[in-house]
Order: C-alpha cells, then structure tokens, then sequence
C-alpha cells in the first residue's frame, strides 16, 4: 500500500485520506480506491509483471485513438503497482441485473447492452492500428493451439465427465475441421477476449472498457459470440438480434459487411465458445466440486439447443454427439425445485438496501453498524469479512456474537413459519458502514447456520465484494 500511497501523492500533490479494497471478480489482481481531498484514483497491484505492461500499453494506446478506457497515471519502478482513473461503480454487469434474473429486459437496460455493443468495432479496428502486438500477453494472436487447448478442455473436462460414449479418432477429426475453419478472416484486428458485460463500466451514461490486458490480434466474431451469448445472461433471442444489428451497423464504418457471410462466420464462434464454457462448467463442478457451476450447464445447453436447430454438416460426427449432449436427461429432466430459497446479503447503507428481487417485497434488514467496526483501522481495511484476520477480530471483541443470537432468534422462526405455510422466497440483509466486513461476516454466518439446520436453498450476494454464491 505504501507504494500505492507514493503514486497517488506524487501525481496529486496531496496524501491519501481514505483507503478501500475493491472487488478484484476472481482475477489476481488486487484493486484500492484511493482518496484525498476531492480527488479519487484507483490504485492496483499486479501479481504478474507483463500483464501490467500488457495492460498499461494497451490502455496508453487506446486512449490515444480516443476509445474509451481508463487512464493510467503513474507506475511504480518496479512495474508492479500503478494508479488509473476512477470509473465509478456503475458496472454494466450490475445494471442490467434485474433482466439477468427475470430473463425480461427493461429499455434502458437494452440500450444500456447495445451502447456497448456499438463501441466494440471501435477498440476491434481503431484500437489495431498501429499497435504493436508484441505488447499483447501471453500471447500476441489467436491462434491453432489456442483453439485446440480449449476444445479438448471441452473433450476432457465436460464431455468425458458425463460418461457420454464417443470416437475420439472421429471427434478429433472434427476439431480439427473447426480448428482451420475458425482460423479464417483472421484479420489485423483486436480481439479482446474477454468482452463481457463485467468488463464495461457506465459512466455519464458512456460505456468504458476494462479488463482487455488478455486480448490480441484475432477474429472480430470472437467477441460478439462472447458478449451476446454469455450463458446466464438469459438474453431474449430479439436482444440478440438487436445487439448483433446494433454492431453490425457501428461496423460498417470500419469494412464493407456481407451480412450473410457475417453471420455464418458468428455462428461458428457461437459454437467454439459454448463448448469453452461447457468446458469450464465441467472442471469446476465435476473436478472442483463446485456444484453451483453444473447449474450453469442448462443455460450454455439451451444455446447450444438454439444452434443445432441448423446442422453443423461440415462436423458431422462432433454435431452428432452435441445432439445425444442436448437430449441428455441429467441436463434437462430438472424436476422444480419448490423448496423455500432465502437469500442472503451484506450491503454498504450508502449505497442503499438491497432490492427483493423475488416481487414479494419485505424482508429482514439488520444494521450491523453498532458492532465494533475492523474498519476503522488501516491493518484491516486490506480484508474482508471472510479473511480470518477480520472474523478473529469480530470474534474477539464479542459483541457480533451476541447480535446474531439475536438474528438467529427471528430469522429461523420465520424459516419454520414459511417452510410451513409453503412460501417460496424470504430475504435477510445485513447492512454496514462499506459492506467488507462486519455485514459479510454475519450474511455468511446465517447462511452457514440455516444450511446446516435446514432443507431450504440459500443464496448469498455480498453485493460491494460482488461475490454472489449458492449454498
């Protein structure tokens, strides 16, 4: 932090007052809000020293060709730590969630998912030239290997897994056919890799781009098949033709567009990255154990359904065992589940209680405020209310303790009321001064104890860490 500390003084003149942690969504990578005075920068810690080149580079570089993305202000000497500008907290992810959940998007919703479609020829043509695609990590282009570790993860992790028979001779045959095929229209354009509505930020009613440090000189369809058929986004088949039109249009200023043959190319990246996704579904649920990951499985399915509907003749034997894949009664023989679910959060009060998404309304909302805050000191403001440091304080102390046998108290009588009377849904929130550690601890605490007690589904969203899991 010290180092973080030093860039922000040095290019601002003033000293930090206010240090956060901010949510790093699964990457190695550490990200600090820092504050002083009016001022707000971002501060990051790279674990890997060509990624922070890669993606200081690429972010010096769009910048200069007026895309949006953030910029970086200082490095450290050791090429490790550096401050960005501050984008805010308006993730698309975030935004759109409400029709992520329903599986119904709002207006402002859509427009919000097409704006960002409609930047993404911008970064793909304007953000290539004259790039050096040296800077790009690890790798500078897509390429054969690339696309034949991802479908044998696909073979070995998910396939294999299911104890779905197959030739592998004959499989292997095909993934080579698709191989050559997708390694067509390469292109000097930039593909990000990585495009996805987590990757975008709103701001002033902008989409800015994040996260591209992975990306390299590759297929433009590469990126639309990764934002528009994100498997749990649940988008209505029109949203797709609308983000799809949406780009196709924005795309016309960079390169004559045969539609035809556009969306012929599309579709067999829609196919490649679905058996990526299946293939990572696999290795969390089946080898990590990680059974929220299977749940995903009907939703990558369900497009791989929509694609089959038209043959894949050039691959026969591989369209062949997709088919046998998507009939499969493990997959989709889903009896309901009418269990009552209780969902769990932790929440920041200044940015407001959460919303019941269920349309029932209501719920617990418990302050944990008047507990003992760990935040208050500089040691613990690096953690959250998962890190053994911070539940060891809160432990300590006592006094979250004797909150909770008050919280458990009334949360599981109304559990018993509710599995009685067959409700569906009830909601707990727990809410504090940065929603990082004491409202964490507690929402984790309370799903654990109803896990154990109960045959009910719990879901927990510590909606500042963005972390959202099922027990």
């Amino acid at each position: 932090m010290d180092k973080l500390n030093d860039l922000f003084e040095s290019y601002t003149g003033k000293k930090p007052t206010e240090t956060e942690e901010l949510n790093s969504s699964g990457s190695n990578r550490r990200y600090f809000r820092l504050k002083g005075g009016n001022i707000s920068i971002i501060g990051v810690v790279g674990t890997s020293l060509e990624e922070n080149k890669a993606f200081i580079s690429l972010s010096r570089h769009f910048r200069a060709r007026g895309i949006n993305v953030p910029e970086v202000f200082a490095v450290s000497d050791d090429g490790m730590r550096y401050i960005q500008e501050d984008l805010g907290d308006d993730q698309l992810y975030k935004l759109v969630s409400h029709g992520r959940d329903s599986g119904e998007y709002s207006p402002e919703e859509s427009r919000l998912l097409c704006r960002a479609m409609a930047m993404l020829p911008k970064i793909q043509f304007e953000g290539a030239k004259e790039l050096d695609w040296n800077v790009c990590y690890p790798e500078p282009a897509f390429n054969e290997r690339m696309i034949m570790f991802d479908l044998n993860y696909f073979k070995y992790c998910f396939l294999k897994a299911t104890g779905l028979e197959f030739n592998e001779v004959r499989l292997q045959e095909d993934f080579e056919r698709l191989r050559d095929d997708l390694m067509q229209d390469m292109g000097e354009t930039f593909m990000y890799r990585d495009f996805q509505a987590r990757n975008v930020m709103v701001r002033d009613g902008e989409p800015y781009l994040i996260d591209f440090q992975g990306g390299r000189r590759g297929p433009i369809y590469y990126d639309v098949a990764s934002f528009v058929w994100q498997a749990r986004s649940r988008y209505p088949e029109q949203l797709r033709k609308e983000m799809v039109r949406t780009y196709l249009e924005s795309l016309k200023e960079y390169v004559p567009v045969e539609e035809e043959h556009f969306h012929d190319r599309l579709r067999l990246f829609v196919l490649f990255r679905t058996l990526q996704v299946l293939g990572a579904y696999g290795f969390r649920g089946y080898f990590e154990k990680k059974p929220h990951f299977l749940a995903s499985v009907p939703y990558a399915l369900s497009n791989l359904r929509r694609l089959l509907q038209k043959p894949f003749d050039s691959y026969p034997y591989l369209n062949g065992i997709l088919t046998k894949l998507t009939t499969m009664s493990q997959f989709n023989n889903i009896v309901e589940d009418k269990r009552l679910e209780v969902s769990i959060f932790s929440f920041a009060y200044k940015k407001g209680i959460p919303v019941d998404r269920s349309g029932n309304g209501g719920g617990f909302v418990f302050d944990c405020r008047a507990i003992n805050n760990p935040g208050k000191f500089e040691y613990y403001r690096q953690f959250t209310g998962l890190d053994q440091e911070v539940i060891k304080f809160l432990e300590d102390d006592g006094g979250i303790t004797k909150f909770l046998d008050n919280v458990y108290a009334m949360v599981e009588n109304h559990v018993k009321c509710f599995m009685e009377r067959k409700f569906t849904h009830m909601q707990v929130c727990f809410g504090c001064t940065g929603g990082q550690h004491r409202s964490v601890y507690c929402a984790e605490h309370l799903a654990a104890r109803l896990a154990e007690k109960y045959d009910i589904k719990i879901t927990v969203t510590h909606r500042e860490l963005d972390i959202e899991k099922i027990l």
